[in-house]
């Protein structure tokens, strides 16, 4: 391998790490704070994006139900084609989007709207046509993507995880979670086993 590509590799791990601290910093508390009551009280959450924003809200919805917040990933096209039906007045839906300008999710967004769904956005262009149909919006801030040509979604891809991952931890400790809950729906792997080591 040429050293100028290891170069490169391992600066990857200071531009994601840029990022992170960007978006850290372009937090409101209080609007986090609003994201995260109506995260801690919606019946319902449902998720949806695109690409790697798409990846990053089916680990988001992962995660919630992890901490039995009732929560799924809406595909973008079955959003559209009837799986909207998932949400109820009173629920929430999270949407992901660098650029808030993905032309997929404005259907979903009006159906939320007329449903009386709040609606939560993640992106860093806060103006975007998105942003304005939101009820709460937090910032990400992507400094640069890993790759040469800035195009690929890596640093975006790690912030958006980490404003996630920082809400899932604000709603834990908002609804007292408990580790107990935790084990008795997490019984499987080497989690599960250290979990549930003193309840066997």
């Amino acid at each position: 391998m040429k050293s100028e590509t290891m170069e490169r590799a391992l600066a990857a791990f200071t531009i994601e790490s840029d990022s992170i601290l960007a978006t850290r910093d372009a937090i409101d508390p209080s609007v986090f704070a609003q994201a995260v009551d109506v995260l801690s009280a919606a019946p319902r959450i449902g998720t949806t994006g695109c690409g790697h924003s798409g990846i990053a809200c089916m680990h988001f919805a992962h995660s919630l139900c992890c901490i039995e917040r009732p929560a799924r990933f809406l595909s973008p096209a079955e959003a559209v084609h009837g799986a909207s039906g998932f949400l109820k007045e009173g629920d929430v839906l999270v949407w992901a989007s660098r650029g808030g300008k993905t032309d997929e999710l404005f259907s979903i967004l009006d159906i939320c709207r007329t449903k009386k769904v709040t609606v939560i956005g993640v992106t860093e262009n806060l103006d975007s046509p998105l942003a304005q149909r939101s009820d709460v919006i937090v910032p990400m801030k992507v400094t640069a993507e890993t790759d040469r040509y800035n195009s690929q979604g890596t640093s975006s891809f790690t912030a958006l995880s980490a404003v996630f991952d920082a809400l899932q931890t604000a709603v834990i400790e908002e609804t007292g979670y408990q580790n107990e809950q935790f084990a008795l729906i997490h019984p499987g792997g080497a989690v599960g086993k250290r979990l549930n080591k003193n309840n066997t």
